[in-house]
């Protein structure tokens, strides 16, 4: 079944939401929120019916209700100061009010034009798709961090496009230093466009040279060198993202004219600091972490209000107490702490809310790391760490299905990146909550595969081979997870894992434990 309402339309079947034709990403449950509001569009719907139809008659935190009306209203443009579409009725619930027509699948028209052939794991994904890649360092030794951090600005400046899917850094990243063909490039990541450049700064002055490519022509679509001074890097930033959105999209770019802004640091220091402690956060090492660490604790007491410093900070302290190298409840403290002033300095920050949604998910409060996952996605829909870490939340409170969906998402948008170990493992989590024990087995073996010191990975490979009563298995990985994770117990377990189910925590604790865990 198909719902036409006000240039959108929402199917049922492919659960789809377009807009005039254009696909618009949606979390399953804020699509899920918005059939319910349509199929009930005759009445008033209750808070008390939506936690009824929608998170199976659980309480849920006011926030986390919010932000999926919220979520709703924006996905079809609407706003809560609009409510042309969704209106809040005081002190009784809200009503879709917008005129619907519906139509059945099999007459639906045609949806448009083919897309360029990508691989089966993006081929649902009907959005451009582009691919920033390392910039090349031309200033020396030392300084690839400045032409990453120039290349990772774009790349989080485009994902604030919802017309587009980036893929994420590291998977474009890892080509540099290689010389790839276009249309292997292409069908390796499954995208349209590639950007790519370079950076030269001497002394205050910095070039930057990029060009955007049609990988199915291999033509230049656009090319443009900028001489600025240094305090002038983010203005550029600025200027080559709207360059690459008009010439992919020029009437949409021509209606909308969207630009994405972000809040710059005060210092250039600062953000040099940040990109030097992003280069060693992705490397997912116990040394990288703490070096990051020290690098954004600098940023910070040079700009207490960066946002993306004090985000970053805090998702480093909660990942390392997720791989056993810090103490969970400190690093969970600090990260709310940080995660708040994160958002307060600057809301639209995606950082920001995947840090104080890591902070809540060790703090016990999983509606609400939730609502901060899916505030994330909504502000960057390319984002796949918060697209993995919102898998994780949710296998770990039962929702597996869901989870893997989620897991899925993410190792779409980073097909070919060290950091999908964190997505293998995610998945293979979900699919040990189903009792599916043989693919929590193929999962865990493809997430160390990618990290062979990946922590979770391991866990979850060892209580799955417990569970599937493989000895042999269970003999062999036991020694592995001990050589990553030299402090693992079950006490460790029951105790700094959030696992907010007792019947979930006692199954993991019990895969372990027959694998031979003490």
């Amino acid at each position: 079944m198909q719902f036409l309402f006000a240039d959108h339309a929402l199917d049922t079947d492919t659960r789809e939401l377009s807009r005039g034709g254009e696909p618009i990403a949606v979390q399953p449950l804020v699509f899920d929120f918005l059939v319910y509001l349509i199929e009930n569009r005759d009445r008033v719907v209750t808070r008390e019916d939506l936690l009824a139809a929608l998170w199976g008659g659980r309480t849920v935190a006011d926030s986390t209700l919010a932000t999926h009306i919220n979520a709703a209203r924006r996905a079809i443009g609407d706003s809560g100061e609009a409510q042309k579409l969704i209106r809040t009725v005081a002190r009784k619930g809200i009503r879709f009010v917008g005129e619907v027509q519906t139509v059945a699948t099999g007459d639906a028209p045609p949806r448009g034009a083919a897309q360029t052939a990508r691989p089966a794991a993006l081929r649902d994904l009907s959005r451009p798709a582009i691919a920033v890649l390392a910039f090349n360092n031309m200033s020396g030794a030392g300084q690839d961090y400045f032409s990453d951090g120039i290349s990772e600005d774009l790349i989080t400046a485009l994902s604030k496009l919802r017309w587009f899917l980036v893929v994420a850094r590291n998977s474009s990243f890892s080509y540099r230093g290689r010389a790839v063909p276009m249309k292997q490039l292409a069908s390796e990541l499954g995208v349209d466009y590639v950007v790519e450049g370079s950076v030269r700064k001497d002394g205050s002055r910095v070039r930057i040279s990029a060009q955007l490519i049609d990988v199915a022509t291999g033509s230049h679509v656009w090319a443009e060198r900028y001489d600025r001074e240094l305090a002038d890097v983010f203005a550029v930033q600025d200027e080559i993202t709207e360059a690459i959105v008009a010439a992919i999209e020029p009437q949409l770019y021509a209606a909308e004219n969207v630009r994405a802004r972000r809040k710059a640091p005060e210092s250039l220091d600062a953000w040099e600091l940040v990109m030097r402690a992003m280069s060693h956060f992705w490397r997912m090492t116990r040394e990288d972490n703490i070096a990051a660490q020290k690098l954004l604790e600098q940023a910070i007491a040079i700009d207490p209000n960066y946002a993306q410093a004090l985000a970053v900070l805090a998702v480093s302290r909660t990942f390392g107490a997720r791989m056993g190298w810090e103490d969970t409840r400190d690093s969970a403290e600090f990260a709310e702490r940080a995660g708040l002033a994160a958002i307060r300095a600057d809301g639209e920050d995606p950082w920001a809310h995947v840090a104080l949604g890591a902070a809540y998910s060790y703090l016990d409060r999983i509606e609400d790391a939730l609502a901060c996952y899916e505030t994330a996605i909504s502000l960057n829909p390319s984002f796949s760490l918060a697209h993995g870490y919102y898998a994780l939340v949710l296998s770990w409170n039962g929702r597996f299905r869901e989870g893997a969906e989620a897991a899925r998402r993410a190792l779409n948008l980073s097909p070919r990146d060290p950091f999908s170990a964190i997505f293998y493992g995610v998945a293979a989590y979900a699919a040990y909550v189903e009792r599916d024990y043989a693919e929590a087995i193929r999962l865990s073996r493809e997430s160390i595969r990618l990290r062979a010191d990946f922590v979770g990975g391991y866990r979850v490979l060892v209580a799955a081979a417990g569970m599937a009563d493989d000895k042999e298995l269970a003999q062999a990985m036991l020694p592995e997870l001990r050589r990553v994770h030299p402090d693992v117990s079950l006490a460790w377990v029951a105790t700094q894992l959030p696992l907010p189910l007792a019947e979930e925590r006692e199954h993991f604790l019990e895969g372990l434990r027959r694998a031979g865990l003490k």
